[in-house]
């Protein structure tokens, strides 16, 4: 899988290309994506996106779909595009996680505006707060969804403090789910290389 810093049509792989790459780099991707998954607490889930996580998600979806036409593979890169960070900010979806149905019926009406309440707090630097659903709002007046997408826009300071190395808590300061948590090394080292 070629990173480019832009997915096109044209730096997709073809279905059969794809196919072959699959079989012999399915791993690595799974090991990238499990080092940029970050749990708060119990049940909440963050998966901060990348450029490879959304290539894969995208040659996923055009081979499960059979999706060879140029329209069809536009409409996928639309879709999952704007998830990748793009120098200034990290970006993830946020996935709320109750097996039990309905506690998570329950749990969902209690987390209304959840999203809103996401951190990240960069050692020395204040809070930013989570800018949530930019596409659509996944929420109404009775709960909020087990899905949501997240950008965390950092300021020239923050991003320089991480890349020489300060430390890095993300956090939920909503009143029915407190938690945060500090970023391994490993996983902020996979992050700062997302910012210029």
């Amino acid at each position: 899988m070629q990173l480019t810093g832009k997915i096109t049509p044209e730096s997709l792989m073809t279905l059969e290309a794809y196919s072959k790459w699959r079989k012999e780099h399915k791993g690595e991707v799974i090991a990238h994506r499990q080092l940029r998954s970050v749990h708060l607490g119990e049940h909440i889930n963050l998966q901060f996106e990348s450029e490879m996580t959304m290539r894969y998600q995208i040659q996923e979806m055009l081979r499960i779909e059979k999706i060879f036409e140029e329209e069809g593979i536009q409409d996928e890169i639309e879709a999952y595009a704007p998830l990748v960070p793009d120098g200034s900010n990290w970006k993830a979806t946020m996935l709320i996680e109750y097996p039990d149905i309905l506690e998570r019926k329950r749990e969902l009406a209690r987390l209304i505006g959840v999203e809103d309440r996401l951190f990240v707090e960069v050692e020395g630097q204040p809070r930013v707060y989570a800018i949530a659903d930019e596409d659509l709002d996944r929420e109404n007046d009775e709960k909020t969804s087990a899905v949501h997408f997240v950008r965390f826009e950092l300021t020239p300071a923050m991003r320089a403090a991480v890349k020489a190395g300060a430390a890095v808590k993300v956090g939920c300061d909503h009143t029915n789910y407190p938690a945060h948590v500090n970023l391994s090394p490993e996983t902020l080292a996979s992050l700062a290389g997302d910012l210029r």
